[in-house]
């Protein structure tokens, strides 16, 4: 027995490396794509706003703000990019407590709101859909309601969700946005940031659809990767929009004074759009596990197909191998042996009862 062992033990390798040739270590998959690092080299973006029904002032800063805003007009103050001096630098001018400007400054986090020093703050993911890698980017939006105005820190400076924000302040003068308080800003900038939300799943969507051709047209289960690539983006949708229901809820449960009642219904809608946001995206992943058994199931009527074509041959031959078992016994007397048409009836026997049992099958609809 010991000569054996050897032999074994090499042929347990082999299997192990034929069965993962290079093993590879698992990479745990977060919500938080790219996490910007802290930079204090980084260069940033200041853009001000600040607007009352009647007048505008569009610029852009070249330093941080170091005063508040002005008491007679509603300020935005948005800042693109990720610099740790300058956004420690530009919170300190509004009384922006340590641990927000940390949140502010590590991103990647779960959404929330907060109130410090009679300031509102949240956090929202901003979501992208990526047409190149099919992968859903987030980045990191915070918004700080401060007297008299909003401040407002993005991640990146590449990817603005606001510009309608811009247009409506340009283009709308004296209308609701412009002649109404901070709140109501800070409305329109979440109402943007949610609604941005639907067109990533609605682009989810879209690719669920095709996948669902795919499916039925490919019966080999070759989509079964892209569907678990599909679902493994829609949980990331799931993970990262289901707490801005709460974000919503506690500023409708707010009682700080710069949330006007008389605003209320406006975060309503918001809070609408958010749930009807998140029931989209749970019936997608739904839509998924739907995919993944459809794809199983064209795997196994295809097996099953496979399976009843050589059922089919082993029974027609079944008549031939009997024929020739018997004809090939070694016994003295076999009827037609020692005849010169015993071998072509034979030869016509194992063809003509396949044929019958092919057209009988064929009656019985059993292919």
């Amino acid at each position: 027995m010991s000569l054996f062992r050897p032999v074994r033990k090499i042929a347990r390798m082999a299997e192990k490396l034929i069965a993962d040739p290079a093993p590879r270590k698992r990479r745990r998959y977060s919500p938080a794509r790219v996490v910007a690092p802290l930079s204090d080299v980084a260069p940033i973006s200041l853009t001000l706003f600040s607007y009352n029904a009647d007048h505008l002032d569009d610029k852009r800063l070249q330093a941080p703000l170091l005063h508040p805003f002005p008491e007679n007009r509603v300020s935005w103050l948005n800042i693109e990019g990720i610099n740790q001096e300058q956004i420690q630098k530009q919170a300190a001018a509004f009384n922006i407590h340590p641990l927000l400007i940390e949140d502010i400054l590590n991103v990647g986090q779960r959404a929330k709101m907060d109130e410090i020093n009679n300031l509102v703050f949240c956090i929202l993911p901003m979501l992208y859909y990526n047409e190149n890698t099919g992968v859903v980017d987030s980045e990191q939006v915070s918004l700080v309601l401060v007297p008299h105005g909003v401040l407002s820190f993005q991640e990146e400076a590449e990817r603005d969700p606001f510009d309608p924000i811009r247009s409506r302040l340009r283009n709308n003068e004296g209308g609701k946005l412009r002649s109404s308080g901070p709140d109501f800003l800070l409305y329109n900038l979440l109402d943007v940031i949610v609604d941005a939300y639907f067109g990533v799943i609605e682009r989810l969507d879209q690719r669920a659809e095709l996948l669902e051709d795919q499916i039925l047209e490919d019966t080999r289960g070759g989509a079964s990767a892209k569907v678990a690539l599909l679902r493994r983006e829609i949980l990331t949708v799931i993970r990262a929009i289901s707490p801005v229901r709460e974000v919503i809820n506690g500023l409708l449960r707010s009682e700080s004074p710069l949330m006007q009642d008389h605003n209320e219904k406006y975060f309503k809608d918001v809070l609408d759009h958010i749930l009807h946001a998140i029931d989209g995206a749970e019936s997608m992943r739904d839509a998924t596990s739907t995919l993944l058994e459809l794809t199983f199931n064209q795997v196994n009527m295809r097996t099953n197909d496979i399976v009843k074509v050589f059922t089919i041959i082993t029974t027609l031959l079944a008549p031939a191998t009997v024929i020739g078992g018997i004809f090939g016994m070694n016994f003295d007397v076999i009827p037609l042996s020692h005849q010169r048409e015993g071998f072509f009836l034979m030869v016509a026997l194992m063809l003509v009862i396949p044929i019958l049992m092919l057209i009988w099958f064929r009656r019985k609809g059993w292919f």
